[in-house]
Formats: C-alpha cells, sequence, structure tokens
C-alpha cells in the first residue's frame, strides 16, 4: 500500500477518489492501493465529516502554517487542494496575493522536506491565468525547486463521469530523480457527459425549504437585464458548478438552481444529497454539522469520481518504479 498525506483535506473528496471502493452511479470504483495516513484540515467540521467516513491514522484540526513537517510522517504521494478562493474568475477583486494565496507554499515546503514520490495539486482554473499566468508559474516554479517535474491539465469534471461542468487545475509532481513521465488517463465520457438526473430524481419535493419564495422570484423578474439570474438547470446536462455557498443560493447570482414548475414559477435549491451527488459523492457518504456546515464542505469538495482517474493513474506508475 502507498502512504498518503492529505493536506487541507476538507470533508475528504480526493481522499474519497484516492482510496476507492465505491459506488457511484450505478458504477463500482474498485479500491486502490492508497492508505491515509495523515489528513489535516483547519475547518473543525469538516474534520469531523473525515472522521465520520474515513480510517485515518492521524486526523489533525491545525493550521497547516503552524505544522512542522516532523509532525508529518514518511509518505509516497501528498495530496492538496489548497484553498483557492484568491484565484477564483467569479470575483477577480480577490486580493491574489493574499495569506490564502500563498497556501500553495506550505504543500512545496511539505513536499521538500518530505520528498514523496509523487505531489498531486488541485484548484481553481483561474490559477492557470491569473495576471497573465504569472502566479501558475510561480507554483510551478516552486514545486521545481522543491525537486519535482510538474505536469498539469485543465480537466472539466464532466468528462469524467460526474454530473457536473466543473473545470479545475490537477497538477501531478513527480520526484526528478525517479525519471518517470506522468500521463493524464483518458477521460472515458468525453461526449458522453453524466446528466443531472442521477443527482435529481425528483424534481419536486414536498420541504418547502428548499423553495425560493414569491418575493426572491419577484426580485429576480424585476433584476436588471444585464444580470444572470434564474440559472435553472435542465436534469439531461450536467449541472453547473456548485460552490461552498450552496446554503446561500440566490436567484440573482450565477448559482444554478432547479425549475420545479415553470406556470407556477416555482424555483428551489439543491438538498444537500443532491449537491453531494452533483459532486459524485456516494450516498453512504455522511456530512457532520448543520445543513449549512455540509453544503460549504460539499462545495469546496474535490469530486471523488474525477480524482479516483487522477489517483488510479498514480497508482500505475508507481506501481512501474522499481522496488
Amino acid at each position: 500500500m502507498y502512504k498518503v498525506v492529505s493536506l487541507f483535506s476538507g470533508c475528504g473528496g480526493a481522499d474519497c477518489g484516492m482510496l476507492g471502493g465505491f459506488e457511484f452511479n450505478k458504477t463500482f470504483y474498485p479500491k486502490l492501493p492508497f492508505e491515509i495516513v495523515y489528513a489535516t484540515d483547519i475547518d473543525k467540521k469538516a474534520v469531523l465529516t473525515h472522521k465520520a467516513n474515513f480510517d485515518t491514522a492521524q486526523l489533525v484540526c491545525k493550521d497547516i502554517c503552524e505544522t512542522e513537517s516532523d509532525e508529518i510522517p514518511n509518505h509516497n504521494v501528498l495530496v492538496g487542494g489548497f484553498p483557492c478562493q484568491s484565484f477564483s474568475t467569479v470575483n477577480p477583486t480577490k486580493d491574489p496575493f493574499d495569506d490564502r494565496a500563498n497556501l500553495y507554499k506550505q504543500m512545496v515546503r511539505i513536499a521538500k522536506d518530505k520528498q514523496p514520490e509523487i505531489c498531486i495539486a488541485e484548484n481553481v482554473k483561474g490559477l492557470m491565468t491569473l495576471h497573465g499566468g504569472s502566479i501558475f508559474k510561480r507554483v510551478v516554479e516552486a514545486f521545481n525547486d522543491a525537486g519535482y517535474n510538474t505536469y498539469y491539465r485543465l480537466i472539466n469534471s464532466a468528462d469524467y463521469g460526474v454530473p457536473q461542468k466543473r473545470e479545475r487545475m490537477i497538477m501531478v509532481c513527480v520526484r526528478k530523480d525517479l525519471e518517470v513521465d506522468f500521463n493524464f488517463p483518458e477521460a472515458p465520457n468525453v461526449g458522453e457527459w453524466v446528466p443531472l438526473s442521477v443527482a435529481v430524481p425528483e424534481l419536486a419535493i414536498d420541504d418547502k425549504k428548499y423553495y425560493f419564495s414569491e418575493r426572491a422570484v419577484q426580485g429576480m423578474k424585476n433584476a436588471k437585464k444585464n444580470m444572470k439570474r434564474g440559472l435553472a438547470q435542465s436534469l439531461d446536462e450536467p449541472c453547473l458548478t456548485v460552490t461552498s455557498h450552496l446554503a446561500k443560493v440566490s436567484l440573482n447570482s450565477r448559482d444554478p438552481v432547479l425549475l420545479v414548475d415553470h406556470q407556477k414559477e416555482l424555483y428551489r435549491r439543491f438538498t444537500p444529497r443532491e449537491a453531494a451527488r452533483i459532486q459524485s459523492f456516494p450516498d453512504t457518504f455522511v456530512f457532520a454539522g448543520s445543513e449549512a456546515d455540509a453544503y460549504r464542505q460539499i462545495g469546496n469538495a474535490i469530486p471523488p469520481v474525477m480524482f479516483w482517474n487522477i489517483s488510479n493513474a498514480v497508482a500505475k506508475l508507481l506501481d512501474e518504479l522499481p522496488q
């Protein structure tokens, strides 16, 4: 078994994909030869969710900036979806040089000190283009200086069997002395995307708390014409990207919503379980805390099905290395 350290682990979307052994959309994703020996996040509720779903040897709720490298066990793979709000294309006013934007340096620090064979980083696509790509270049050079060759690709999760159009940068860093290249796996669902109906089997539900008020609907109708509003999703296509503010979804925003009845103008937000399915979590996955906590964890997560495909390719590369 290859040992994995998971930084910024959140509720464990990447870790779920890394371990495998789960079912989604009537497809079984086999177990992969990985074990999570250490996982850490600063979000207490996310850590409780991680604890409820995984048997991780060391699960730590702590600021990574205050974690010394010698606190972390030796490992073969370092995984980290470092916080991405500062690189988002949705809000270009964010400071791309704030403290959160520099958290990639913590992952680089641990990679440099522990020297695992592989590092896998995930972030929003804005990281690749912000400031003309200069910030992304800085990240690549940092891993290069730590002793790694980097391979990266902009991936649409829908191409990998996730019922969501979610574009993310995936970077796989291979230690230079291994003298091997990483090849991204062929996307199995290009042109055959999984529809949202997989996540939303019933458009109309009884629980009224998920429905928008008549006042909210009227506010949407009276909004300026240049505003994106009422982004009702077709069940026949993948959903638009879900985000961490699922609990505060608005009709006057870029948030995906459901139009239950066109004539009655009934709109609703996704339930937590529907949102989890949109992210490709299996129905056996449980979330700790309130519904708002669950929504935040789900929206921040890495889709397990997409990450299983990446992890499977990494496992094959490690299997080919001389023992």
